[in-house]
């Protein structure tokens, strides 16, 4: 007699405990994964003491977790000593309603950079090359050495406007690409790539590229999600993260979407084994305040319009940002500047290479972002050789590789 038991769950085994399971024999315990942290405290001057000064430098968002996540953590705490096994399949069942997707194209991470990684080295090989926009996130460049892949750096359009993924020179950049990376809104220039753009991607990749779209943005900003092409079942992994609107970035919570194959390929590369209790409560709670989103957005898009416009009276030109970065052209080798800012503890991103007079800065509070003005306009209005950054503590020397776990 058939059984009418669903395999997939039997005996309490869901098939993301499955997949958990699973990968522990195929896991790399040598993997390098690099994070925003990571690539901002490699950066000179370096990721200084975050208790001094002030840091619009690793596009965190300083308001942290909301209330109503912060109760949530501290309710849960006295349940630390249970491993509370459902609670990652509520989490994702949330999520998956809210944006009408099925459960089972949703798979929960500590923060999106494990699928960012995983992704990489499940799709791409030295025949298979990963294509990134110029500037970009760096993280998935990482990845791709571990895997072997050439990377293909695409820069953007219209570099001085838009600033946007220059989608048809990225589809043509190789014929066989294992995966194209779309972050949008981009990192670092807070840019986004229009929905036409991403819907020609989708269509014309070639049938065995993977498109995977960093979301960590995207509620900044009012450009539709690329949720609908997991629904359709296409070749797209979609990524969202905690740690920048929900301001959970110490707390580590992150979805991977897309088809369920999709996701076991990139899931048989590990993974942590169990989310930590407080990052799931945190994430629940997030989640289901309705209001958070939106009042969140409508107070970082005020500072940063605020910021954008008086840096444009001062003469200065920034990449049009709907996100929580931009890139400012401070007309100077940005290292310079960097420096200098870093000898007034106004600490703000690094400098990609294609771009060496252009500094990413984050958007924080209104005051950091008032004493960010007064600190950028004594620092341009003086010279700047020979300045150096303050010294850090033993204890923060440079951290090339980071394990998340």
């Amino acid at each position: 007699m058939p059984s009418s038991v669903d395999p997939t769950t039997a005996n309490g085994i869901s098939r993301r405990t499955f997949f958990r399971f699973a990968a522990g024999a195929s896991a790399l315990a040598s993997l390098p994964l690099l994070t925003e942290p990571d690539l901002a405290r490699a950066e000179f001057p370096k990721f200084a003491d975050p208790n001094i000064g002030i840091h619009i430098d690793a596009n965190e968002n300083p308001m942290g977790p909301s209330e109503a996540a912060r109760q949530a953590v501290a309710s849960i705490i006295p349940r630390g000593g249970r491993y509370l096994f459902n609670m990652e399949d509520e989490l994702t069942a949330i999520f998956a309603k809210q944006e009408g997707l099925d459960p089972a194209s949703v798979l929960a991470f500590a923060g999106s950079s494990e699928p960012l990684h995983f992704t990489v080295l499940a799709f791409t090989s030295k025949d298979r090359p990963l294509v990134i926009a110029d500037p970009g996130y760096e993280a998935p460049t990482w990845a791709a050495q571990v895997s072997g892949a050439p990377v293909l750096k695409v820069p953007l359009a219209d570099p001085k406007g838009a600033a946007t993924h220059d989608i048809k020179a990225m589809l043509a950049a190789a014929s066989n690409p294992g995966v194209l990376y779309i972050c949008n809104p981009n990192n670092p220039t807070g840019t986004c790539t229009p929905r036409a753009d991403i819907e020609h991607a989708v269509a014309n990749a070639p049938k065995d590229t993977i498109l995977l779209i960093d979301e960590a943005y995207i509620h900044l900003c009012d450009t539709p999600s690329a949720l609908d092409f997991v629904k359709e079942g296409r070749n797209v992994i979609v990524l969202r993260t905690f740690s920048k609107l929900y301001g959970m970035a110490g707390l580590r919570m992150g979805f991977a979407v897309g088809r369920p194959d999709l996701l076991a390929k990139i899931a048989s590369f590990g993974g942590n084994n169990f989310l930590p209790i407080t990052a799931m409560a945190a994430a629940k709670a997030s989640l289901l305040d309705p209001a958070l989103v939106p009042t969140r957005k409508k107070l970082i898009a005020d500072t940063r319009q605020q910021t954008l416009a008086w840096l444009g009276g001062q003469g200065y030109t920034t990449t049009p940002s709907v996100s929580n970065c931009f890139m400012l052209d401070v007309k100077r080798p940005g290292k310079e500047v960097q420096t200098a800012l870093a000898s007034k503890e106004m600490f703000v991103g690094r400098i990609w290479p294609a771009w060496p007079n252009s500094l990413r800065i984050t958007v924080g509070l209104p005051s950091e972002m008032m004493a960010f003005r007064k600190a950028f306009t004594e620092v341009m209005n003086t010279s700047t050789a020979g300045l150096t950054p303050p010294p850090l503590p033993h204890r923060q020397a440079k951290r090339p590789f980071t394990r998340l776990s």
